[in-house]
């Protein structure tokens, strides 16, 4: 039975409403098919506005990747303005997708792509406007699947009474096979209702359903264990890795927004996973092992998504783009072949020790030459060797040095205050640095326009990281500490005008430590926020911290534990942690030993090129890390006559 579209009633909201080009849809790529030919029905969710959730990479390619199955169909939906918000419940309007502008409620599923806790609020705000209840316990057959994937579903014990599943780790296979599943089941009558279709997920091993599992605490606020309770149902969930980035060429046909967003240009991930060891980072830990897409298959995407899409840039992104084994060839094959169409490229910010000049000036060949950024995160050499991102104060001043001399003016140095065993002296390091780059900026180019902006985020221990464990710096000794660090940088008559100086408060940060490290109970925080009117908190202008720390005050109190005990408490060893029982590849007691190597200001070699630390990933998954060169050449397109 077809599903009516909801535009008519949304068209006579939208010239009331700011950007209401972004409701509108029929972006160019993106894709309408027929409801009723359809078996399974996807709505994707990037949980904020269009202008950020469009370019997002990982939507883009589920997108494709279900539509382009037979008998699947799969459209786009993103938070609404408040303002928008306002409207719709005053006038009955649900939830829509922006291809077909049809209800949420009317799919199988609902999946939310999660690249940051801080948007768990907007979540609850789509499930309201949708008619879909909060809490998977109060959903009936009719509800849609509510299913997190993206980073922070690695831990999502948070929001796990507001989900029926979570997929942790790469998510184009894994959303194939849970199609099928949910095909099968549907064309069987839905037998057992929803607690059967979960429970087939679940046994899979790949799907984790937290209505499943019970959590069980100690008296002083600490989890005793984590079990099924159900019979067939597996103690522990693995994630997904696709392992052959070339027979995974997504997205073929990027969409092209129709208003304007956060990347303007055409997107290609050149390899998956990090072995760097950053003990800080996350990303570059939960995506092990490395995986590199092939220099051919990053040619072939380049061609088609240009062809597609009109864009002038290219972005060749990873976590680390320029530790490509052929980044070389990648940069000058593209310049070469792209250089009459006047085709810019661009990478993330780039490691010290991976930038070199020629690969600097093949990327900026045909684009313009903005600002170089360097992401050194520490102050100084010894809280570097804490956080294993070896790079010398040296390397940094000799590739500034490198670039200043080859004709840049602007660079930007990214660093973090609060990291495990910092001291304030650490951190006034980074106004040291700064002052040697400028030095060393107007030595080797003899000019005094010579710019450094440093950036500071604040520290947030993550899951699945070896900083796990980790005390988190409050947000009133983030800010002392970054005060002095502003007054020794603006008290600096000779240089400190050229070191431009941006950061973020401690604030935002301990909310972010709170959900990422939180578990069940921390449901009752975020479900009061968003009651009081809490949304968009990813952005400056809509974050209250007053408000989170109100309703943590109202709500922690009950189960005996308060914020500081989620953020600033040092966990043990022995401790049961939120997700130990989400399996991420990584052996907890390598994260241990890696930790007792960071407080031992220990390094670690990048395992990549070096023996095997033994973390786990390449055994649980009967696999190496993939290591080029392949030989090949990306050779400019020939014209076929």
């Amino acid at each position: 039975m077809s599903v009516e579209s909801v535009f008519p009633q949304l068209e006579a909201l939208l010239p009331h409403v700011q950007k209401p080009i972004q409701y509108v849809g029929g972006e160019l790529n993106s894709t309408v098919k027929d409801w009723d030919s359809s078996d399974v029905r996807w709505a994707l969710m990037y949980p904020d506005a269009y202008e950020v959730g469009l370019p997002n990479q990982g939507v883009q390619i589920l997108y494709e990747v279900l539509n382009e199955r037979e008998g699947v169909l799969a459209e786009r939906t993103y938070s609404v303005w408040p303002d928008l918000e306002e409207l719709m419940r005053e006038h009955g309007v649900p939830q829509f997708t922006v291809d077909s502008h049809r209800p949420v409620r009317a799919f199988d599923v609902l999946g939310l792509s999660f690249s940051t806790e801080l948007g768990y609020t907007n979540m609850l705000t789509a499930l309201d406007l949708a008619g879909i209840p909060l809490e998977s316990k109060d959903r009936g057959l009719d509800d849609p699947i509510v299913l997190a994937g993206g980073h922070a579903a690695f831990n999502p014990e948070p929001i796990a009474d507001f989900l029926d599943a979570a997929i942790i780790g790469d998510g184009e296979q894994a959303v194939l096979d849970m199609t099928e599943i949910i095909r099968a089941w549907k064309a069987e009558g839905r037998p057992g209702g929803r607690e059967e279709v979960l429970f087939r997920l679940a046994k899979t091993g790949n799907v984790y359903i937290p209505a499943f599992y019970d959590v069980e605490y100690l008296p002083d606020g600490r989890i005793g264990r984590v079990v099924p309770n159900k019979s067939g149902v597996p103690w522990r969930v693995s994630k997904h890795t696709v392992m052959d980035l070339d027979e995974w060429p997504y997205p073929k046909q990027p969409l092209v927004p129709l208003a304007e967003t956060v990347h303007e240009r055409m997107s290609v991930e050149i390899f998956r996973g990090c072995t760097r060891g950053c003990r800080f980072c996350q990303a570059g830990m939960i995506t092990r092992p490395v995986r590199e897409r092939s220099i051919t298959g990053i040619g072939e995407m380049v061609d088609k998504g240009l062809k597609a899409t009109g864009f002038e840039e290219v972005g060749l992104l990873s976590l680390s783009s320029a530790d490509h084994s052929e980044i070389g060839d990648i940069a000058k094959g593209l310049a070469d072949r792209y250089e009459e169409d006047k085709v810019g490229l661009s990478l993330p910010s780039t490691r010290v020790d991976a930038f070199n000049i020629d690969l600097a000036n093949e990327l900026t060949r045909n684009g313009r030459r903005s600002g170089l950024t360097f992401a050194p995160e520490g102050g100084s050499e010894r809280i570097r060797k804490v956080i294993n991102k070896m790079v010398s104060e040296e390397d940094l001043i000799r590739t500034v040095s490198t670039a200043y001399g080859n004709g840049w003016r602007q660079v930007k140095l990214y660093f973090m205050c609060g990291l495990p065993t910092e001291t304030d002296d650490d951190v006034l390091q980074i106004a040291d640095m700064a002052t040697r780059v400028i030095q060393k900026g107007r030595e080797v180019s003899g000019q005094n326009d010579i710019r450094c902006t440093v950036s500071i985020g604040g520290f947030v221990p993550k899951p699945h990281t070896p900083f796990q464990w980790a005390p988190q710096l409050s947000a009133e000794e983030t800010d002392a500490r970054l005060t002095k660090l502003r007054d020794k940088i603006r008290g600096d008559k000779k240089y400190g005008r050229s070191i431009g100086f941006r950061y973020h408060d401690g604030k935002p940060g301990i909310v972010e430590g709170l959900l990422s490290r939180g578990d069940r109970r921390i449901g009752a925080v975020i479900r009061a926020v968003y009651e009081d009117g809490g949304r968009f908190d990813g952005w400056r202008e809509h974050f209250s911290y007053d408000r989170w720390m109100q309703c943590a005050d109202k709500t922690l109190p009950a189960y005996g534990v308060d914020v500081d005990w989620y953020t600033t408490r040092e966990r043990t060893y022995e401790e049961v942690l939120p997700w130990d029982h989400l399996d991420s590849g990584l052996d907890k007691d390598w994260l241990w030993e890696d930790w007792q190597d960071a407080l031992d200001e220990t390094e670690v070699e990048d395992c990549r090129w070096t023996p095997c630390f033994d973390c786990g990933v390449c055994p649980a998954m009967d696999t190496t890390i993939q290591v080029g060169p392949t030989g090949k050449k990306l050779l400019p397109l020939t014209v076929v006559k």
